[in-house]
């Protein structure tokens, strides 16, 4: 069991810098209630369990034509964020394809909540045209829809623009991180390709084609880029382990990534100059927190390393930086990552979880619906770390930050925060200050992280 001290107040101690920006830096979603029209269930709307919005909500009948259907407006075309409430009383997933205006654009999938009661928002994306809309939810198992309550939307406006490719972070100190560069580039479409090639020597680009299944572990050696092809290429049931090398020089880039029940899905160790870019990172999230272990870990004194224009979601134990309180002789003086306009979404501890490392740079990241219980939240730093968190937004996040009160059986760190946006959250909580950033960047104003962010990270969007 996690053990928090519970705190009163979150106090600024010396030293330290925190500026909230107000929540108007977010325009205000427009709601669309499930049983309400022009909304269409193609069931019941009922009102027999608590916890709803208005006057009650979709309850699909139970099969594949049990759909939810929604009209919603936007002002011009663009890239809508779409928010659906949703209550799952079942073990069981229940997917469904995403229709707007008659064509599928994704298949998300609803999991469980854990009871008819609970209710949790899953956020999407898609394009929509000037004007009216239609958003549909159509089950593809026989289970049907989850009971639905509202939809949530941020519509129109221009799409912002495409987000920099470029390399940002400590993944640019000292030497830079090239991955192959000047090696040669191979194209794999199984699973036993792209492991015999990811673990052979000298650099070489590694193209990921369609979604390939393995198991155990691949061991990258040095001077590596894996990238995916597309937007639906990469790898599940199997550890990308980056382990032994300074410089590893390795780049993952465009891949969709799955967790691993009982393992890490990226493991960095004792390794320096790693690039995270652009990749999707999911799992589902389980009753029991262990059921996966981390979706991106980094320890034992591993350095240099961005973390950028990342989907990370439905995960527990998202990312932890430095493995346990007891490290700190191999750990002091390293362990400095950049985290820089990654999404985490219904991530719900370790986002990151940072121990002894520092400077660690949080900046320009989104978080959405972190707060699956008392002890979700989004940050930590702990036994002395020292993290820099800037211009990020926390939208509807249990707890922003963690650092003066320590957390679970660490002792307190030190953070530093500024220019954040906090939405439906609680505090990100600072203390002490930390050592400057050594590397140029521009942080992006608080107000478009959300719409850039959203927009642009993730698998296909290079």
């Amino acid at each position: 069991m996690r053990v928090r001290p519970l705190i009163a107040c979150v106090c600024l101690l010396a030293g330290a810098l925190v500026v909230v920006a107000s929540s108007t830096a977010q325009a205000a979603p427009t709601r669309y209630e499930a049983e309400a029209s022009p909304a269409v269930c193609s069931g019941s709307v009922d009102s027999n369990w608590s916890g709803y919005s208005g006057t009650g909500f979709c309850n699909g009948s139970n099969s594949t034509s049990g759909y939810a259907q929604f009209t919603v407006n936007a002002s011009a075309a663009g890239t809508a964020t779409v928010g659906v409430r949703f209550a799952n009383g079942t073990s069981t997933a229940r997917p469904a394809n995403l229709v707007v205006n008659g064509s599928t654009v994704q298949t998300p999938s609803f999991e469980g909540t854990g009871a008819w009661s609970t209710w949790v928002t899953k956020t999407l994306t898609v394009s929509v045209n000037a004007g009216s809309n239609t958003i549909r939810l159509n089950p593809t198992t026989s289970n049907g829809l989850p009971n639905v309550d509202f939809l949530d939307v941020e519509a129109g406006g221009d799409d912002p623009p495409p987000p920099p490719g470029g390399i940002v972070g400590w993944a640019t100190q000292a030497g830079g991180t090239t991955g192959g560069e000047g090696g040669s580039t191979v194209t794999v479409s199984t699973f036993a390709d792209f492991k015999t090639q990811a673990q052979a020597s000298g650099a070489r680009t590694i193209l990921v084609n369609g979604m390939l299944s393995g198991s155990g572990t691949v061991a990258i050696s040095a001077n590596k880029t894996i990238r995916g092809v597309g937007a639906n290429s990469g790898i599940s049931g199997t550890t990308l382990g980056i382990e032994d090398m300074h410089p590893a020089n390795v780049i993952v880039q465009n891949m969709n990534i799955r967790g691993v029940p009982g393992r890490d899905a990226i493991q960095i160790e004792s390794a320096t100059h790693i690039w995270i870019d652009h990749n999707t990172m999911s799992s589902t999230i389980e009753d029991n927190p262990d059921y996966y272990d981390g979706m991106l870990d980094i320890t034992h004194a591993a350095d240099y390393i961005t973390v950028s224009w990342n989907v990370i979601r439905n995960h527990w134990k998202t990312s932890l930086v430095g493995h346990s309180d007891g490290n700190g002789g191999e750990d002091r003086g390293h362990l400095r990552v950049t985290y820089h306009h990654n999404w985490f979404d219904h991530t719900f501890e370790r986002s990151p979880r940072v121990r002894f490392g520092e400077t660690v740079h949080v900046f320009n990241n989104y978080y959405s619906d972190v707060d699956n219980n008392a002890d979700s939240y989004a940050i930590a730093s702990l036994m002395n770390a020292g993290l820099l968190v800037e211009g990020n937004v926390f939208e509807r996040v249990r707890q922003a930050c963690w650092s003066a009160s320590g957390y679970a059986d660490s002792d307190p760190g030190r953070l530093v925060a500024r220019d954040n946006s906090l939405i439906s959250s609680g505090p990100c909580e600072v203390n002490g200050t930390v050592a400057p950033i050594p590397y140029t960047y521009t942080a992006e104003a608080v107000g478009t992280v959300k719409s850039s962010v959203t927009a642009g990270a993730g698998a296909g969007k290079l």
